[in-house]
């Protein structure tokens, strides 16, 4: 395991990271997350175990918009999921909605639903777009356990467990995002975040 500075040069050889099978760790405008391929299902498999994560736990991934969300979600997308990605995205808002059937059951927990949202966090931000596919976003913490909010802390959870830190500096740490289930008009809370449910539930009704 390294620390590097989250550099452009870093960002590439962590997305290389990801398509080779490996495990990152990264900023986000929220904790620290822990990065593999979604599509990949050993490198999930090494998520959960080092995360020490029950299976039935599912694992939200970062995309770099709307039509990555298409590629995960069946389709059409829920009225209210593109209603509130647009006022919302990119930021501390996850999105749950239906997933397609050839997923990963590591990746949904056996939910049959994907929670995706698009950071804010540059870092984040640029690894989604160099990797060129979503990426696993769960909190880089043990399961049960404080997220890390600095490079530093994730060395100390997991030791050599991870191949790479993305040092950003140290992440707001306060909240997780607020996942939000969307159904075709309705939402529901799933998780309170960072962003307080009733102003996204205000904002799905005035449009």
């Amino acid at each position: 395991m390294i620390i590097v500075p989250a550099d452009e040069q870093s960002i590439r050889q962590a997305a290389d990271i990801i398509r080779s099978g490996g495990l990152i760790a990264y900023p986000t405008e929220t904790y620290y997350g822990l990065g593999v391929d979604p599509y990949n299902q050993q490198a999930l498999r090494k998520l959960f175990a080092i995360k020490k994560r029950a299976a039935h736990l599912p694992i939200l991934v970062l995309i770099a918009d709307i039509n990555q969300a298409e590629r995960l979600a069946v389709l059409p997308l829920p009225k209210s999921f593109t209603r509130l990605a647009l006022q919302f995205w990119p930021g501390p808002l996850t999105l749950v909605c239906p997933a397609r059937p050839e997923l990963a059951p590591e990746l949904t927990g056996g939910t049959a639903t994907i929670g995706m949202r698009q950071s804010s966090h540059h870092v984040a931000q640029q690894l989604v777009q160099v990797f060129g596919r979503p990426i696993t976003a769960t909190s880089a913490n043990l399961s049960g356990g404080a997220p890390a909010n600095t490079a530093a802390q994730v060395a100390s959870f997991f030791g050599q467990g991870i191949d790479i830190i993305l040092d950003g500096g140290e992440t707001p740490g306060t909240k997780g995002s607020t996942l939000v289930k969307c159904e075709h008009e309705s939402i529901e809370c799933i998780r309170q975040g960072m962003i307080d449910f009733q102003t996204i539930k205000e904002n799905n009704l005035s449009w």
